[in-house]
């Protein structure tokens, strides 16, 4: 595997720190955990939906954060104990888990639902008006601006 050193942007660039941890982070091999699946969609230009596999879990059991353009999903799950016999084969996962999601600037967390067995959290993004683009138009310049008031005050 190749390993890529991202500290000449460190030194070398401003504010740009975030985006080298995360190449960095990227970079790595994930630790092999895989529980819950999920699966990430983007459903239209600025919306996204993450679906989580949570069979066992009610909602009572999960919670999700977000904090500092990170989404933290845990579940945490009381061993049921039941009487009515003793299991063969238990192969329905009911460990307790965290997954966690970095986001991109803007990036807010909507609505969250969880319907047969599949929590989906719903995301946005919003840009705010001073990024979005806007039109500029064509007038005057600001000079010849300033003598046209200065004339129209002396008349």
């Amino acid at each position: 595997m190749t390993t890529f050193d991202f500290s000449p942007l460190y030194r070398t660039s401003v504010g740009f720190d975030r985006l080298a941890s995360l190449l960095s982070t990227a970079s790595q091999q994930e630790q092999g955990n895989s529980y819950p699946p999920y699966n990430i969609r983007s459903t239209s230009e600025d919306h996204y939906q993450i679906t989580m596999a949570v069979a066992g879990f009610a909602d009572k059991d999960l919670n999700i954060i977000t904090e500092q353009n990170r989404l933290i999903v845990t579940g945490e799950r009381e061993d049921q104990v039941e009487d009515n016999g003793e299991y063969l084969h238990r192969g329905i996962a009911t460990r307790s888990f965290e997954r966690r999601f970095n986001l991109a600037e803007h990036v807010k967390v909507v609505n969250a639902s969880l319907e047969n067995g599949l929590l989906h959290i719903d995301l946005e993004r919003e840009l705010p008006e001073a990024m979005k683009p806007r039109t500029i138009t064509i007038g005057k310049p600001k000079a010849r601006l300033l003598d046209v008031e200065k004339e129209e005050k002396a008349a």
